[in-house]
């Protein structure tokens, strides 16, 4: 059985429950404050909240954004250690332990969640629900297990189409989720929701203990508890040996944090800049939005499949860097609802560019050292969730009196970087593999 049901079900879980969590504060701690009604949610900038409530949802927004923070960056420093070990060790003692185990983790999340929203307790209580999945690796560690599952079970030509299968699996379930999850909201409440995010949690858990085979084709007993699994992941980018696979490793590593760190940092703010003024979107419209922009994962699943026909893959990268440079250049100049569509519509091959780097990634080095590859990998991921947040979200509000549309601006500017690296390696190697020819087709000549 393949990996991508279970991707599918946490990742349906976890966008399932990022925004009803977040809401579930708002309207938590706004309450707690005498903060509630139709103005609580009123669009800013679009002339429906009283001036007299302004300082409140200030403060009930400054509070939110507060409890959220310390919810991330609580899992993210205890998800750091428990991934960069759990990672190295799956490569010995086999990739099903590190999906069950986060698998787990989710589910115990979701049902302290839910213990909070039935006994009323204490937010602080979210932050400890997840801290205990940040413990058991969170799903930084399922994508990271699942990347690796796959590395294991293809081989190197087919592998970056694999890897993208693997990336429209997030798409389509970020889509269900986004969709499903705010009407399921708006009819039931927070409750109902949350118990399918228990649902799909569990459901993953139990389809990596009793329905996938194992992937890595060697096991051996292997210590968990173990200094051994840090240095493996510290020596994939020191190792003397091999030195320009490391060198390209630190590169590729670079390019996929900057491109990542954009995707991660402009995603963020669509909704926020889809609410303000002259746009003014009403939930519906910001619910086509969001599925549009997941559209880009299957639009760059099909692109890559066919421009691998005629093209290498580094060069189906750039496509996909040129489609998400212009796409962001479109959207920061958006005043109108069809401009804001279309440049949802030319970011349709913006997601082509990561599948490209993960395969390059996994292709430099061993079987033996996928886990501890993919681990890192999440790890950067799991950072680039942070310095989104705060670079983007601090450089929004700094820009509106002059451009409201800038981050996005500023996101298409980084990726020339990316694209630069990318770009950069592949005429490195063709002028690498030419010399090497010259060299073979010299050498009879000159003996």
């Amino acid at each position: 059985p393949a990996v991508e049901p279970l991707l599918f079900l946490a990742t349906l879980s976890l966008g399932l429950q990022g925004p009803l969590a977040t809401q579930y504060l708002w309207d938590r701690l706004g309450a707690e404050r005498g903060y509630s009604g139709p103005n609580a949610t009123s669009p800013a900038g679009c002339g429906n909240g009283s001036a007299g409530d302004e300082p409140l949802r200030q403060e009930v927004e400054a509070l939110v954004s507060h409890w959220n923070l310390c919810i991330n960056l609580g899992g993210f420093f205890v998800g750091l250690f428990s991934v960069t070990l759990f990672g190295p060790w799956s490569d010995s003692a086999g990739r099903r332990p590190a999906l069950v185990l986060p698998a787990v983790g989710m589910a115990v999340q979701a049902a302290v969640y839910l213990l909070v929203m039935y006994q009323q307790l204490h937010v602080a209580y979210f932050l400890l629900g997840r801290l205990l999945s940040g413990l058991l690796g969170d799903y930084n560690l399922i994508l990271a297990s699942c990347f690796a599952y796959v590395a294991d079970t293809s081989d190197k030509r087919a592998r970056t189409f694999r890897v993208a299968i693997l990336e429209a699996c997030l798409g389509v379930a970020g889509m269900v989720a986004s969709i499903g999850g705010g009407q399921w909201r708006k009819a039931q409440g927070y409750i109902n929701p949350f118990w399918l995010v228990l649902a799909a949690s569990l459901a993953a858990a139990l389809y990596a203990a009793f329905c996938l085979q194992e992937s890595v084709k060697h096991q051996k007993p292997a210590k968990l508890l173990t200094l051994s699994h840090y240095k493996a992941i510290y020596r994939l980018y020191t190792a003397p040996e091999r030195l320009s696979s490391r060198r390209k490793l630190a590169l590729y590593s670079l390019a996929f944090f900057l491109l990542v760190t954009v995707h991660f940092g402009t995603k963020g703010l669509f909704v926020l800049y889809e609410l303000g003024s002259p746009l003014c979107w009403s939930p519906d419209l910001i619910g086509y939005g969001s599925a549009a922009s997941y559209l880009a994962y299957l639009g760059s699943l099909g692109g890559l499949r066919l421009l691998q026909l005629c093209l290498e893959d580094t060069w189906v990268a750039e496509i996909g860097l040129i489609s998400n440079i212009s796409g962001l250049v479109v959207i920061s100049l958006a005043t109108t609802t069809p401009l804001m569509f279309t440049g949802y519509g030319i970011l349709f091959l913006s997601m082509a560019a990561t599948p490209v780097i993960r395969a390059k990634l996994s292709k430099l080095v061993s079987e033996t050292e996928q886990g501890a590859l993919f681990a890192s990998v999440a790890c950067v991921e799991g950072l680039c969730l942070l310095v989104a947040t705060g670079v983007f979200n601090s450089l929004y509000p700094a820009t509106l009196h002059f451009m409201r549309g800038f981050p996005f601006l500023f996101g298409a500017i980084i990726l020339l970087i990316p694209a630069a690296v990318i770009g950069w390696i592949e005429i490195w190697d063709s002028n690498q593999d030419y010399s090497h020819f010259s060299e073979a087709s010299l050498s009879p000549a000159d003996g």
